[in-house]
């Protein structure tokens, strides 16, 4: 459940929660991880992770890192401007702009960014490993690489019909 971040409006997610395993003398001794997402619904999104003892310091460490490195996506109205393939490691993430009324058709983290850029109609399929640190990075890269009619045309110094 997406839940509000003071500053800007921001909300977080918290995709998942890992817990660890030292054995010690007196017994074992846990830390966990957690992986958040932060986005202010409106084409601004971050990922973070943050280690801790407890889980809320470990989410409070992910949210900080989150807001840390936020970046701005370009969006075409509801839904992504082209298609485009993410890459990191072995995970592959392909989305695709879906016409309104269409919805987030993602898996759990693919979702998880998606919503929290603000995009409500994006179609999209994971290929490879299903590592949500992995997926999320991939998710991320392909984000980023999103470009809108009028960048191009910048870009390249042309006008595109």
């Amino acid at each position: 459940m997406p839940e509000e971040v003071g500053e800007g409006g921001l909300q977080e997610t918290v995709v998942k929660v890992y817990r660890c395993a030292k054995v010690m003398r007196g017994g074992r001794r846990f830390s966990m991880a957690a992986l958040v997402v932060v986005g202010d619904r409106a084409g601004r999104v971050g990922i973070g992770y943050g280690k801790a003892r407890e889980v809320p310091d470990a989410v409070d460490k992910a949210v900080k890192e989150a807001t840390a490195d936020l970046v701005t996506i370009s969006l075409k109205g509801t839904t992504i401007p082209h298609e485009v393939t993410g890459h990191f490691g072995a995970a592959r993430v392909f989305m695709k702009p879906a016409s309104p009324g269409t919805g987030v058709i993602a898996g759990a983290a693919v979702r998880a960014v998606v919503e929290a850029a603000g995009i409500r109609d994006i179609l999209s399929k994971s290929y490879g490993t299903n590592n949500p640190k992995n997926l999320l990075k991939a998710t991320m890269a392909g984000l980023t690489s999103l470009r809108s009619k009028q960048q191009v045309e910048e870009l390249r110094g042309v006008s595109i019909e």
